[in-house]
């Protein structure tokens, strides 16, 4: 595992241009599961107009993940090494763990859906889907997201560029057939659903599935950016890097629901999506996903990797890949081979860490804006151990949003629970460092 030391770049090592971010967040969310989220979306019984909005909304989420990238350019420190200023050494480790839980959650995902298009890929070739073909799937697609591990910054930003261009273009082919084979009737009939009781669940779906489940990892790339780099332009190409793609994507699995039936609950939604396309495309699609789906995983397990170093924990970085190795094992031949259930657990994954994640942005963003964003951080206040053990604000304010959530889900919608666990933990927070901003506020706006 990387020295604490070298985790916290200097401003020598900080060479990034705001570009490189559009193309990691784009190949980040070329990811064939966005058709999935158009479906699901259609689920929630709602017209094809509040169905668009939907997608178009959902993905500005990623606005959430541009402002927080520019705590990392500030920095040059990863997520969750700066979130300890707001939570403490130590009392970090709560909202860290709930961090890696779900990136490791999200990666063992993406390795199942990576593993179902090799599958579908071999279906073609007149292989049909057993146990141990799972299992081959699996161990090609897992060996080579593992691989990705001797990627330096420099090569992840190249590879992120080549599948932008590469498989971003393929899956537009893709998209381009798809449009103009469908039942526009049938999308234009779909009657109008409950504003707040439908299009409310859908939407917070669509943003705990994008904006908010990566912010995670926001300043994990942003800290190579260079302190010139203005906010404007890193927020705009993040957003805009996912957006695009996101919005494509979903857009077509709104499309897709009229011709395919039970795409939202499929065990294999990959595959039941090439089953509507023709013979000589079905490849190209399933390339293009295969492709959408990989750099997800690079980005996923570095960012994993970081948020585990955040606990500074002396482990060999061996012993770190072993972990995540045996991790993406596990939970993807678990839902492949023994629950078959694949859309069901991954929406039930969604509305968990949403919640944890909630109650940690609000608190982070809130810590950034009115105390670090010209203040600073300063390096004993991310390294010392002893200097800041515990923040009880941020850990009381986490514990509070999260249980008022956790008592809620059983009563009301997503759409109200994640919003109110981020006004109560962020409200909390605030109200806790109003004196420290008081007493810095001559230091904290020195510079204006």
């Amino acid at each position: 595992m990387e020295k604490e030391q070298t985790i916290i770049l200097q401003d020598g090592e900080k060479t990034g241009k705001p570009r490189d971010l559009f193309f990691m967040w784009f190949a980040a969310n070329i990811g064939i599961l966005g058709i999935v989220y158009g479906a699901i979306i259609v689920n929630f019984q709602l017209s094809f107009f509040q169905s668009i909005l939907v997608a178009l909304l959902g993905p500005l989420s990623f606005v959430l993940v541009g402002y927080a990238s520019l705590s990392g350019r500030d920095s040059g420190a990863p997520t969750f090494v700066m979130s300890r200023a707001a939570f403490g050494f130590k009392g970090n480790f709560i909202p860290a763990l709930v961090g890696w839980f779900g990136q490791v959650g999200w990666l063992s995902v993406n390795v199942t859906t990576g593993t179902l298009v090799l599958l579908s890929i071999f279906n073609e070739f007149g292989l049909n889907t057993s146990t141990p073909l799972k299992f081959i799937a699996w161990l090609i697609f897992a060996g080579l997201v593992l691989a990705s591990v001797s990627f330096s910054q420099e090569t992840l930003v190249k590879a992120q560029a080549f599948f932008t261009y590469i498989f971003g273009g393929l899956t537009i082919i893709v998209l381009a057939f798809l449009i103009p084979n469908t039942d526009w009737h049938h999308l234009f009939g779909l009657k109008s659903g409950s504003w707040i009781s439908s299009f409310l669940p859908a939407l917070m779906f669509v943003i705990i599935g994008t904006g908010l489940t990566w912010t995670k990892a926001a300043s994990d790339y942003s800290r190579y950016q260079s302190r010139k780099n203005s906010s404007r332009s890193i927020i705009l190409n993040v957003t805009a890097g996912a957006f695009i793609p996101l919005f494509l994507i979903i857009g077509t699995g709104v499309l897709l629901a009229s011709k395919v039936d039970g795409l939202a609950s499929a065990e294999n939604p990959i595959e039941l999506i090439g089953s509507v396309l023709p013979g000589w495309m079905t490849i190209i699609y399933l390339i293009a996903a295969l492709g959408g789906i990989t750099p997800m995983c690079f980005i996923g397990l570095k960012s994993s990797r970081l948020i585990l170093a955040s606990f500074n924990l002396k482990v060999k970085d061996s012993t770190a890949i072993s972990i995540h190795a045996v991790l993406i094992t596990i939970i993807p031949l678990y839902v492949l081979v023994v629950s078959n259930n694949f859309m069901g657990n991954f929406q039930t994954f969604l509305s968990y860490l949403g919640i944890g994640l909630a109650a940690w942005i609000a608190i982070y963003l809130i810590d950034y804006t009115f105390l670090r964003r010209r203040a600073g951080y300063s390096k004993s206040l991310l390294e010392d151990s002893s200097f800041n053990p515990f923040n009880a604000g941020g850990v009381i304010g986490w514990i509070l949003g999260v249980s008022a959530a956790l008592i809620l889900k059983n009563f009301i919608e997503s759409s109200y629970y994640i919003p109110i666990t981020l006004l109560i933990s962020g409200g909390y927070y605030y109200i806790s460092i109003r004196a420290k901003i008081k007493q810095t506020s001559e230091v904290i706006y020195e510079k204006d």
